[in-house]
């Protein structure tokens, strides 16, 4: 090894040391930064879907596939905020050709963070700011806007199990029911995850606020495996927890970054959307999208963004595939939905 690898090296030590000092959190070395040199075997696109007429690109915080095949994205309008905004939040498109097929939700939330769409067609998103008496609210809508379910207090979040603070993502357990996380940066809010049954009643809650083994900081997204396993991007602790359904915790994962958004694949391919890397937050660590094995944890992809190596916020926060192998990742700083092709894909076109 040369001389200034190790120098290399060591200087990333310190950097990831320093940091977690200052951030208040155990240092992230037990994996260096070297599955940011992974293959990409990924052409990016990202002008290729077209908007509504006379709207701009706004924060995409949620981008998924539908039981029919179109693609479902979650826009958080072109200031970040949809407070006093008219554009529509969720857009759906034809995955192939990026023509726009419909739009929903104008006027329905302040600050729409958390996306799910369900095997059955169902869509579930949260409203993690508040503003009188709305927000701090999780809903369920058919996949054409019909609201069916409302869970949380709207307004300002009050100590109650049941009422949400900073509602972040949502996620349904193979028997249905609903896992709801909550906690944002920069107050994390109470850093939790509130366990509700099928039809809505509250269950229990799971977790708290900290940087212990099973504790979270901010939890920004949330994923179930084929076991059942819940992935939790724990994102002010730069780690992913896993959790079975009971809230009891199995493992966490330093490897894939400092996760923002999490997408698992019906075969267990885990993909990663790291946006905060590099800085303070993770030094060292390249932004973009990591992918590999929710069974072994193992990192085989690495999809470096655009600004990889930026302190300031940067790269896609959501992360979504669909079933012909793309990637697709949501950007909310630079406001635009990016779309990875395979290359043997597209060198057979």
């Amino acid at each position: 090894m040369t001389k200034a690898r190790v120098s290399t090296i060591v200087l990333t030590a310190a950097m990831l040391a320093s940091a977690a000092a200052a951030y208040g959190q155990a240092p992230n070395l037990a994996f260096k930064p070297p599955n940011s040199e992974l293959p990409n075997p990924y052409r990016t696109l990202r002008e290729w879907a077209e908007l509504p007429k006379g709207m701009t690109w706004p924060a995409i915080t949620g981008v998924q596939e539908g039981p029919d095949g179109r693609l479902y994205v979650l826009g958080r309008c072109h200031e970040n905020s949809c407070a006093g905004r008219t554009e529509p939040s969720v857009l759906i498109y034809d995955r192939h050709s990026g023509k726009l097929l419909d739009s929903w939700g104008s006027g329905m939330f302040l600050f729409p963070h958390g996306f799910l769409v369900e095997k059955d067609g169902s869509i579930w998103i949260s409203d993690a700011q508040a503003e009188g008496s709305k927000g701090n609210q999780v809903f369920k809508f058919s996949k054409d806007g019909k609201l069916l379910m409302t869970l949380g207090k709207g307004g300002a979040p009050v100590d109650a199990p049941d009422s949400f603070n900073q509602p972040t993502s949502i996620a349904i357990a193979p028997n249905g029911d609903i896992f709801v996380a909550e906690g944002h940066a920069p107050s994390y809010g109470n850093s939790r995850l509130v366990k509700f049954s099928k039809d809505g009643k509250l269950i229990k809650t799971i977790a708290k606020k900290g940087r212990g083994t099973g504790e979270l900081m901010g939890p920004h997204n949330l994923a179930f495996d084929s076991q059942g396993r819940l992935f939790i991007a724990d994102r002010g602790n730069n780690r992913i927890v896993i959790m079975d359904q009971e809230g009891r915790f199995l493992d966490e994962w330093r490897q894939f970054g400092r996760p923002s958004g999490l997408f698992i694949s019906p075969d267990d391919r885990l993909y990663v959307a790291d946006s905060e890397s590099w800085g303070p937050d993770e030094p060292g660590w390249k932004k973009g999208i990591r992918i590999g094995s929710a069974k072994t944890g193992k990192v085989d992809l690495f999809i470096e963004d655009l600004e990889s190596t930026t302190e300031e916020h940067s790269g896609a926060e959501a992360v979504g595939a669909d079933s012909d192998g793309n990637v697709y990742g949501g950007v909310v700083r630079r406001k635009m939905l990016e779309k990875h092709v395979p290359i043997s894909t597209t060198a057979q076109k």
